[in-house]
């Protein structure tokens, strides 16, 4: 879906900065809060308690493949979309019956890992953040679908800009506060805490409204023609036949609308999303190493990037909501991918300069204040290419290629800095970002030549 398939009316600056104030986009304040608290739990944080716990380096990086998780959420987002949970859907809704099972799922799993220990049996601790992560992914399922489904797509970028701020939130408290806490106390009370937060989701689940599910006419019609077209092609009868019309449903026909609402620019569109985000992601696999053969201390690291990094992040998807509500997506989307490599650039000038911690300081806000305006502004894209029959596969869909691609490419980093240096890494993968840029540009002409 293009801008002139979703053409808005713009509204003017104040109108724009009055978005943050509607009772929806406040929600997503605690949703994101409820995102964002499991991820640490089953990375860096659970790393930093294995390693306590004298679990070797290689034990380590194997539990990080908990993390794939997120990354094949695909593969159940279709069962989240269709299926009805016994009891729980008629009470509270195909979108918030999921979020609580996923949320209960979650503080289960954080309890467990509580009562566990890693020493005494590490399988039986694997098992426990299996659950906190196949929990969360699944809560990720649903809180796009339910972000996309209660309001319309002009606000969704401003729908982001709260759900990361709220994930931020929550990566604090899961990152900083359960080192803390571990500090002071010990791993079990900093988990058994952390699960005490989930209530916010919880509570937050438990009051919202079941937003509306529409299903449009028209894609109705199309699953039906799909349905039948399989049937005829199986021949398949009784039981079966239910099954195949069910995978059919659920599964085939998301991806199918997908390219008969896109029609020849479905794969074009596709290949934005999958390089859209490939210079940050590029980049950042080598920043922190960056910083430290600069010269830079890890706590000098740690608080620009904490002070800095963090606020200018906020602002950016604040400012991303505000652009995309004054002047609907593609333009904001051009100019976050031009941002950041605009940002991505300045770390050629430091690799130059070298242990300035001022230029640091100024380095780590501009790629922070990018990266948060084209990430709230590409989240609003996706979600306005979704169709509302099936949000959360066809997110989910997105959601796993926009970073599929990008991590591929970034797995090369390290050859590309140990050939070349830093100079020639970052003016790489400031490069990396010119194919979307040129998608963007052709995506607008279409929607010029179809406007006139």
């Amino acid at each position: 879906m293009n801008e002139a398939d979703n053409k808005k009316i713009k509204h003017s600056w104040s109108e724009a900065l009055a978005v943050y104030s509607h009772p929806r986009i406040l929600v997503m304040l605690l949703l994101g809060f409820s995102a964002g608290l499991p991820f640490l739990l089953v990375f860096s944080t659970l790393s930093a308690w294995l390693n306590d716990a004298g679990v070797s380096k290689t034990t380590i990086g194997f539990f990080s493949w908990i993390g794939i998780m997120y990354s094949i959420k695909i593969l159940w987002a279709p069962i989240v979309d269709r299926i009805r949970l016994p009891f729980l859907t008629s009470l509270l809704g195909q979108r918030r019956s999921w979020l609580l099972l996923a949320q209960t799922g979650i503080a289960t799993g954080l309890i467990l890992l509580a009562l566990s220990s890693p020493e005494h049996n590490l399988k039986l601790f694997a098992i426990f953040a299996l659950i906190v992560a196949f929990s969360s992914a699944t809560q990720d399922v649903v809180i796009d679908a339910y972000r996309i489904e209660s309001i319309d797509d002009e606000y969704q970028a401003a729908m982001a800009a709260t759900y990361v701020f709220g994930y931020r939130l929550a990566t604090l408290a899961s990152g900083a506060g359960a080192l803390y806490m571990a500090d002071f106390l010990n791993w079990q009370a900093a988990y058994l805490s952390m699960a005490a937060l989930t209530a916010v989701g919880i509570i937050t689940t438990l009051v919202i409204r079941e937003p509306e599910h529409i299903i449009k006419a028209d894609t109705l019609a199309y699953e039906e023609q799909l349905i039948n077209k399989i049937d005829h092609a199986t021949h398949v009868k009784g039981r079966l036949q239910l099954i195949v019309e069910w995978f059919s449903a659920a599964v085939i026909s998301p991806f199918a609308e997908f390219f008969r609402r896109s029609g020849k620019h479905a794969l074009i569109i596709l290949l934005l999303i999958g390089t859209y985000r490939i210079t940050d992601i590029t980049m950042s696999v080598m920043a922190n190493p960056f910083y430290l053969d600069l010269g830079f201390t890890k706590s000098e690291i740690a608080n620009v990037a904490k002070i800095f990094g963090f606020f200018f992040t906020i602002a950016g998807v604040a400012l991303g909501g505000i652009l995309v509500m004054r002047f609907n997506i593609m333009r904001p989307l051009l100019l976050g991918g031009a941002l950041v490599i605009g940002s991505n650039l300045l770390f050629v000038l430091l690799s130059i300069v070298g242990a300035d911690i001022k230029l640091l300081a100024l380095v780590i806000s501009a790629d922070s204040l990018a990266g948060g305006i084209a990430t709230a502004v590409f989240i609003a894209y996706l979600s306005s290419l979704t169709n509302k029959a099936y949000t959360a596969t066809q997110y989910a869909l997105f959601s796993s290629l926009m970073t599929l691609f990008p991590k591929i490419i970034a797995g090369f980093s390290g050859i590309v800095v140990d050939s070349y240096g830093y100079f020639v890494f970052y003016i790489y993968s400031s490069l990396l970002g010119i194919p979307a840029i040129l998608i963007i540009l052709f995506l607008m002409k279409q929607d010029k030549n179809n406007l006139t």
